[in-house]
């Protein structure tokens, strides 16, 4: 089968095409940095390009002839000329009309929890809009997917706590600290991906994707911190403090938190048991636990090295 996969080269991009390489798939990576990723280069059948998405009929020569088109773009927070409106929203939609227009049987996009038109944040409510106007599209058989936040080796969540409670001075001030979430690994929901293409009773759904159990940021970050051998003490901040603390974050380039993600925890991340349930049974997939995967790329590795190699290029 040929795949073309939009924004491929991120995160969940990796893990779900490595899958579909060793599944004997052909996929072609559309993506805005594919310098980024040059490991992907090496995996059998696979090819990427970079494209201007709104050039004539570009986009459209691209995904010609392929058997499925999969948009994994997206940002956690804007930078420059990359707003949520232009990501979530304009490359989404340019990229089901593309499909559509080619006569592509197939679109997978993934979208967000609690995406919606009226959600607290601006990027939930870009998410939300785009999901509801290319499910609304005729023409095209379309499954969007809605997970939690997601872990696995290379993430930005787990790994970015362990990173900063290793440069923490000895206590850790944590925004949001009651916020839940649900956790779901990034091989489960490549598997959703891959096991909805053929399954035509998934066609103009939305599913939201959970794992097994939910927790709150504070019990996230102290399994974090006994993962790594941290002893950092975790301090809970309330609403009255998360939000300047968040809104001052912002301002740093590379913010671990934004008064947007502030907004977005206002809602928890998190799935009612029998929907879960429901979804993973339909897209066939076993989910898996926190303890299961997380001890085996955090526990040993060197985040302070990490930090020294990162503050040694930016000084460079």
């Amino acid at each position: 089968m040929k795949i073309c996969v939009i924004g491929g080269t991120g995160f969940v991009g990796t893990h779900l095409i490595t899958r579909l390489v060793s599944q004997g798939h052909s996929v072609k990576i559309i993506s805005r940095r594919p310098e980024r990723h040059r490991h992907l280069r090496t995996l059998p059948t696979v090819k990427i390009v970079t494209i201007d998405f709104f050039g004539n009929k570009i986009l459209e020569r691209q995904v010609d002839t392929y058997d499925v088109v999969i948009n994994l773009a997206g940002i956690l927070n804007p930078s420059g000329n990359n707003t949520f409106e232009q990501v979530h929203e304009k490359v989404a939609l340019r990229v089901a009309e593309a499909a559509r227009a080619v006569g592509t049987p197939r679109l997978l996009h993934m979208c967000a929890l609690n995406a919606d038109e009226n959600a607290a944040s601006s990027y939930l409510r870009s998410k939300g809009r785009a999901k509801n106007k290319i499910l609304a599209m005729e023409g095209l058989h379309v499954t969007t997917f809605s997970p939690s936040v997601i872990f696995g080796a290379g993430d930005g969540f787990f790994n970015l706590f362990a990173r900063m409670l290793k440069i923490m001075p000895g206590f850790f001030p944590l925004t949001c600290a009651s916020a839940r979430f649900a956790p779901i690994y990034v091989g489960d929901v490549a598997d959703a991906f891959i096991n909805s293409i053929d399954r035509p009773e998934t066609y103009g759904k939305n599913y939201n994707l959970c794992g097994p159990e939910s927790f709150s940021l504070r019990e996230l970050v102290k399994y974090t911190a006994t993962q790594i051998n941290s002893d950092c003490t975790i301090v809970p901040l309330n609403r009255f403090f998360s939000k300047p603390l968040a809104g001052l974050m912002g301002l740093i380039p590379g913010a671990p938190i934004t008064l947007d993600n502030y907004h977005s925890m206002k809602v928890d991340s998190v799935c009612s048991d029998s929907a879960n349930n429901e979804s993973t049974a339909e897209l066939g997939v076993q989910l898996h636990s926190l303890e299961s995967i997380v001890p085996k790329y955090l526990a040993g590795k060197d985040f302070a090295g990490q930090m020294d190699s990162l503050r040694k290029k930016s000084n460079r």
